[in-house]
């Protein structure tokens, strides 16, 4: 019996070993298939790949976008330089404060001559392509220098008897049909220094403030700036002539103790205050003063300071106008 028990035993340990080769060899080829799985993880980087190339094509638009905003920049080419060729004569021949050499001027009369042709000259196609900024700019030049063409022709004025009655010897109003009867060519037309401030500043645009940056050539008038008016910086320059012109004497005076308040003459209803109703018109202030005058008013608080403002809105005055001087506005001891 322990013969047979130790051959059978044998024999259950042979069989042992012959089963659990296969079970050994099984391991390596687990672990040459878990291989590829381990090697094969990466393929999650594809994944993670497209995470990174989608942030490009996210800021891409912004890119794309850059572009389309740049189109504002390239402003140079709505930049009219037709306005420069007034620069020369107007640094050349006026001061700061809006006074005039005519004298100098009247000498050099070829060069306001050849600006004048230019103005005549221009082709009506390349005006029509501006906007309108530089038309306004374009006319408000245009007034400007025919004007002064006007008292250079004129220059020294001549006073007469009659008229010295009522002007002084320096007065523009001795220069009869100043603003009808002087005609002049612009773009190949025929024009008036009224018919420009009827057809284009009182019907054409409406931008009252161009009332404040015409020259009359008198000392009453808002000062002649000493550059041309330009389209890309338009109202930029008439904001600076209003508020010059209404922190001046000539444009504004508030008597506290009288209770009064001076504006100049050509804000009267009659002259150009009707032009800044369809703008600067109220109903909220200055409710015991016309429509007319409740516009200047109000045109007028932006431009001031703070204590007048107070005063303006709500104290209790009476509006009256300043005597207006007509005195040419020439430089004078040179």
């Amino acid at each position: 019996m322990s013969k047979n028990s130790a051959a059978l035993t044998s024999l259950l340990i042979g069989l042992i070993f012959i089963v659990g080769c296969p079970s050994i060899e099984s391991k390596p080829i687990e672990s040459v298939q878990a291989g590829p799985t381990t090697i094969e993880s990466p393929k999650a980087e594809p994944s993670a790949e497209p995470t990174i190339e989608s942030s490009p094509q996210k800021t891409e638009p912004t890119k794309a976008e850059t572009p389309i905003s740049e189109p504002a920049k390239p402003q140079p080419k709505l930049y009219v330089s037709f306005h420069d060729k007034c620069a020369d004569i107007l640094k050349e021949y006026v001061n700061e404060e809006g006074m005039v050499d005519y004298d100098a001027l009247k000498k050099r009369k070829l060069q306001l001559k050849n600006l004048l042709d230019e103005f005549a000259g221009l082709d009506p196609n390349e005006y029509n392509s501006w906007p309108k900024e530089d038309k306004i700019a374009f006319w408000i030049n245009a007034y400007n220098m025919q004007l002064l063409n006007i008292i250079v022709s004129n220059y020294p004025i001549q006073a007469t008897r009659i008229r010295m009655v009522f002007w002084p010897p320096t007065s523009i109003r001795h220069i009869p049909g100043i603003w009808d009867t002087y005609k002049f060519i612009v773009m190949d037309e025929e024009f008036t220094l009224g018919e420009i401030e009827r057809r284009f500043f009182r019907q054409g645009f409406t931008e009252p403030r161009v009332f404040l940056a015409l020259s009359y050539a008198s000392l009453s008038s808002p000062p002649l700036r000493n550059e041309p008016y330009y389209g890309h910086k338009l109202y930029e320059q008439l904001d600076d002539q209003a508020r010059k012109f209404l922190l001046s004497p000539n444009g504004l005076y508030i008597d506290r103790n009288a209770q009064i308040v001076y504006i100049s003459p050509i804000l009267k209803p009659a002259w150009f205050g009707n032009e800044f109703v369809s703008m600067y018109g109220t109903d909220k202030k200055f409710k015991d003063q016309q429509p007319p005058v409740r516009a200047i008013l109000n045109f007028i608080t932006n431009y001031i300071s703070k204590e007048d403002v107070s005063f303006l809105e709500i104290k209790n005055y009476s509006v009256d106008y300043l005597k207006y001087d007509w005195r040419l506005n020439e430089q004078t001891g040179k």
